[in-house]
């Protein structure tokens, strides 16, 4: 039974990412559609948890990473 606070992900529609590699690794997927979450998951394991992470907190992380603002 899934707790009233975490969303029904099962009919999610997963996308990998643009800057997923192409051979099979890295590969990162998210959900659209999820009022105010973004899940994420690993598409080698997309039967494996999902982290939701705050639509906010997404956009943070996006506009840095389109920023280039995690060089190391």
């Amino acid at each position: 039974m899934l707790s009233a606070s975490r969303p029904d992900l099962s009919g999610a529609a997963w996308r990998k990412s643009s800057y997923s590699n192409k051979e099979g690794g890295d590969c990162v997927e998210v959900a659209d559609e999820i009022p105010g979450l973004v899940p994420v998951r690993d598409s080698q394991r997309p039967h494996g948890p999902a982290l939701l992470i705050p639509g906010e907190a997404w956009t943070a992380f996006i506009t840095g990473v389109k920023a280039d603002g995690f060089a190391c």
